[in-house]
């Protein structure tokens, strides 16, 4: 099959022959970072996930499910556009439970809900927008794109926003995932190529709530589509190349109705007071290999300590000038690694900071 007519079948419109449609489930597999998927055909175009029939996979394949009771089931909880397929088909974001209706270990999604639904967090409207940065590797060499095989490019300083052949690599596939994901439906805020070469950023933005990780995740999910397209490798390694280079962070920002009001400023000191009593707790699940990352150095504070600035990107929370100066706003936490789940980081930060009493 010529790779033309491959492309027209890959493309076919199907709206003018059959109201079918076809939804695409998602979900976390077992490592908490390996994204699944599998298509189902419907009967009809669908607009709620409500409307959706939960399905089922082989656990024993992810990581999830012994082999001996296999059988893992998927809820239906957030509905996209598919930018692949188009037309009516959709993404559908699914967490995962037992037959009996127990959320599984790895459903970090059940547990976030819970935070967000309780009426105080509710009643705070809590935003978020997550900075996500990962890497793009050669194939076959799993060595960042651009750089020379087993060498390395000149030193960073020219690729951060860089233009040009000699200073950005990949910005096909970037350009590719910033208009599927608007297509889709995610609040992407922008892109932006990274300090070092090879890596880009995405964020996501302002979303409320749940929803916030519901895009991230979907938006993680549509840039691995597009790379595999592309025959490129992509990495969420909080640490990808040892030595001077810049790591990659899922910088979270994050306000309160309280935060956004007038006198939000004493409300964000308050906030960032109680973080840094859980420091701990927060680092030990803000993502696997962080500890290579949060050194002190390449605009990062080290792991073992919590401090606070104004305009510092070398805190573990930083706070703009144009909150300090306007009395509210909102404050970044810089320190959630690139392959973070966002369904613990957005709801540890809401539970320590509304929930929880100092």
């Amino acid at each position: 099959m010529s790779s033309s007519s491959l492309s027209d079948l890959i493309n076919l419109d199907l709206s003018h022959c059959t109201s079918k449609v076809i939804a695409e489930y998602i979900w976390v597999g077992g490592s908490g970072m390996d994204l699944r998927s599998k298509a189902r055909t419907l009967s009809g175009p669908v607009t709620d996930p409500s409307q959706l029939p939960k399905w089922n996979y082989d656990g024993s394949s992810t990581n999830q499910a012994p082999g001996k009771d296999s059988e893992v089931i998927l809820y239906p909880q957030a509905i996209f556009r598919d930018p692949f397929r188009r037309g009516n088909n959709i993404l559908v974001i699914c967490d995962a439970y037992t037959p009996a209706g127990d959320p599984i270990p790895t459903n970090k999604r059940h547990a976030a809900n819970k935070i967000f639904s309780h009426p105080d967090v509710v009643a705070e409207v809590p935003w978020y927008g997550i900075e996500q940065e990962y890497t793009l590797l050669q194939k076959d060499v799993k060595w960042p794109l651009g750089w020379p095989v087993g060498g390395f490019p000149g030193p960073q300083g020219p690729y951060y926003c860089g233009i040009g052949v000699d200073k950005a690599w990949g910005r096909d596939v970037v350009d590719a995932h910033y208009k599927a994901c608007i297509y889709a439906g995610i609040n992407i805020g922008g892109i932006n190529g990274e300090v070092m070469p090879g890596q880009w950023e995405f964020q996501v933005g302002p979303s409320i709530g749940i929803s916030a990780a519901d895009e991230l995740w979907v938006a993680r999910y549509i840039l691995e589509r597009i790379t595999e397209l592309a025959g490129i490798v992509l990495s969420f390694d909080p640490k990808p190349i040892q030595g001077d280079w810049n790591g990659a962070g899922a910088h979270t920002n994050y306000s309160t109705e309280s935060m956004r009001k007038e006198g939000g400023y004493e409300v964000i000191k308050k906030a960032i007071k109680k973080l840094g009593m859980r420091h701990k707790e927060h680092i030990a699940a803000y993502g696997e290999g962080n500890e290579r990352r949060l050194t002190g150095r390449h605009e990062t504070a080290d792991i073992n300590t919590f401090k606070w600035g104004v305009a510092d990107r070398g805190s573990s929370i930083r706070v703009g000038r144009d909150t300090e100066k306007s009395g509210k706003g909102y404050f970044e936490d810089r320190r959630p690694a690139s392959n973070m789940d966002p369904y613990v980081v957005t709801s540890m930060i809401a539970e320590t900071t509304i929930l929880w009493k100092a």
